[in-house]
């Protein structure tokens, strides 16, 4: 093939041949990938004794590497692959079971999900992030290893590069974290963008106009503010408190009004199906019957929410999240704030979905806030636009 580069050739494992990519002994399986890719390349050379060997120079090493992006939230990770889409969407969870001294991972995911609080002696199940940053190094790994495995193609042996989104709070220490756990589950090459600024790129916001462009991103554990102009970054600023905090506030809100105790999965299921990020009655019924320990009978009871009771609960986070975004806007420049008062805020990640938020943040801030149709997909959209415009958006990247 001519002027195609020469790169680094795969090594043949066939006895007495070290040359080649591979040979004609190995199984069906391999020889089916090795016709593939002379299609794709054109290009083969026969080497080796008894000219067994056949060697392939690639052009483009992502001929066969796929490029993938990856949320790694600390309730939900996404997994987008170049031109597959989004292909995985599953909890940030592990189930480990720990027996003679070692750890060994039985789930990870939605079927990790389903065993909490039902786990015997010896296995745990770990949410492996905690406000958006890794908590336990192993089962993260481990739980890229498994997402990563799960992007592989029939010519999946090279490495992929990988972009990876951290809170734009993250300290060195623990964006230094999130690049290493990448590179040791697999990663060729590993990127790190903050959630914020794939968010609003996720979102189709003008970020290479010369106006400010504010986006909030609420996740599971926290909540992020990036305000972009001119194709970079003006601020970007972070708080632990999201999604979690809200499902925390419910458990606490029914415990102190009804004496019932909750676990955490119950006040997520209480927020997704009668959740409401406001106060004020607007003719909405829905209703759910939760049950749990009666505190002082220690009996099984049932008490029946409403979007009253769930906003009274959420009050003090929602609070705490507005504050937070009234602070941004105040340390923004005249001209930049203007803008945003003008254009408005844009809300991303699973935690905008909380019906009412937007009027209430409305309501709080006096701006106008406007949700994307897909909130929770911002994020890996924004990401994978910017690991397909590598080279252009260079300058949005973060250091490890």
């Amino acid at each position: 093939m001519v002027g195609v580069p020469p790169l680094p050739a795969l090594v043949c494992t066939q006895e007495g041949c070290g040359q080649g990519l591979d040979c004609g002994g190995r199984s069906g399986a391999a020889r089916t990938v090795r016709l593939a890719l002379v299609n794709i390349t054109g290009a083969e050379r026969t080497t080796g004794p008894q000219g067994l060997c056949v060697m392939w120079r690639f052009a483009v090493n992502s001929v066969l590497a796929d490029d993938v992006a990856i949320d790694l939230g600390t309730a939900n990770t996404l997994v987008h692959v170049a031109g597959r889409g989004v292909i995985i969407d599953e909890p940030s969870v592990v189930a480990i079971q720990s027996r003679a001294g070692s750890r060994d991972v039985l789930a990870v995911g939605e079927k990790a999900k389903q065993m909490l609080g039902r786990t015997p002696e010896g296995i745990e199940t770990i949410r492996p992030l905690r406000d958006g940053v890794i908590a336990d190094f192993v089962a993260t790994e481990e739980m890229l290893r498994h997402f990563i495995r799960q992007t592989k193609t029939i010519a999946g042996f090279i490495r992929p590069r990988i972009l990876v989104s951290v809170p734009a709070g993250a300290t060195p220490v623990e964006r230094r974290a999130v690049y290493e756990t990448a590179l040791s589950a697999g990663a060729r090459k590993v990127f790190l963008v903050e959630e914020p600024v794939a968010a609003a790129i996720g979102a189709g916001l003008p970020v290479d106009e010369p106006t400010g462009s504010m986006i909030v991103d609420i996740g599971g554990g926290t909540t992020d503010v990036a305000v972009l102009s001119l194709g970079g970054v003006v601020q970007a600023r972070s708080i632990r408190c999201a999604g979690n905090a809200m499902d925390e506030a419910i458990v606490r809100h029914v415990r102190r009004q009804h004496h019932l105790l909750i676990g955490e999965a119950n006040a997520e299921r209480i927020k997704v199906e009668a959740g409401s990020a406001s106060t004020y009655v607007n003719g909405e019924t829905a209703e759910i019957f939760i049950r749990g320990r009666d505190l002082r009978e220690g009996k099984p009871k049932t008490v029946i929410l409403g979007p009253h009771d769930i906003g009274e609960a959420l009050t003090d986070p929602i609070e705490q999240i507005a504050e937070f975004i009234q602070r941004a806007i105040e340390d923004l420049p005249p001209e930049i704030s203007t803008d945003i008062c003008e254009r408005g805020i844009y809300l991303s990640g699973g935690g905008a979905k909380l019906p009412k938020l937007d009027s209430e943040f409305e309501r709080r801030l006096g701006v106008k806030v406007h949700l994307p149709e897909k909130p929770e997909n911002c994020v890996i959209e924004g990401s994978a636009a910017i690991l397909r415009q590598i080279a252009e958006r260079d300058h949005l990247l973060i250091k490890p």
